[in-house]
C-alpha cells in the first residue's frame, strides 16, 4: 500500500540526502519524492510517497524521520482528507487525430497546450495520479516524443 508522508525540513545543504539514505538503509523504496521551499526559505516541504503494507513499518517510518535533527514536522496524509497532484509536461508528436484526441482530453482533464508548433505540441497536464495515468494511457497511442513529470504533492484540507 502507498502512503503519503510530508516532512518539513530546514532548507539546508544535505538534508535531502540524509532524508533519502534514510529510507534506503532500510530497504524502503520511494516511490516519489517532491521537494520545494515554502512560505518561508529557510523550510522546504518533502512529500515522500512511500510503499508500507505493514502499520507497524509506516510508524517506523515516521519515528526515523522524527528523530534527523533537520526534520521540523512529519504528517501522515493515509487516514487524512487531502488534496494531491502530479504535474506531467509532454511534447507529442502531431499526427493523424492527434489534434482530435488532444481537444477531447482538454474537454476531460485539466490539460493545458503551451506551445502548438509546426511538428509537436507540448501539453502541461496537472491532476491526480489516476487521472494523469488516465491521460497517458490516452496519449501512449501517439509520438510521445519526451516526458517529464514530479513527483506528487499533497496539501490538508
Amino acid at each position: 500500500m502507498k502512503h503519503t508522508i510530508q516532512a518539513l525540513v530546514e532548507n539546508k545543504f544535505g538534508v535531502l540526502a540524509r532524508v533519502s539514505s534514510l529510507f534506503s538503509a532500510r530497504g524502503y523504496n520511494i516511490t516519489s519524492l517532491t521537494v520545494g521551499e515554502t512560505q518561508d526559505s529557510a523550510v522546504s516541504c518533502m512529500t515522500i510517497v512511500v510503499e508500507a503494507e505493514e502499520e507497524r513499518i509506516l510508524e517506523q517510518i515516521k519515528k526515523q524521520l522524527n528523530k534527523l535533527i533537520d526534520v521540523i514536522t512529519v504528517i501522515d496524509f493515509t487516514n487524512r482528507d487531502y488534496i494531491d497532484r502530479e504535474l506531467l509536461l509532454v511534447k507529442l508528436g502531431k499526427e493523424k487525430n492527434s489534434k482530435e484526441v488532444v481537444d477531447k482530453l482538454i474537454k476531460e482533464y485539466d490539460i493545458s497546450v503551451i506551445e502548438d508548433a509546426a511538428d509537436y505540441y507540448t501539453l502541461e497536464i496537472c491532476d491526480q495520479r489516476q487521472y494523469v495515468e488516465e491521460i497517458l494511457k490516452e496519449l501512449r497511442q501517439f509520438n510521445i516524443r519526451e516526458l517529464v513529470r514530479t513527483g506528487k504533492i499533497a496539501i490538508s484540507r
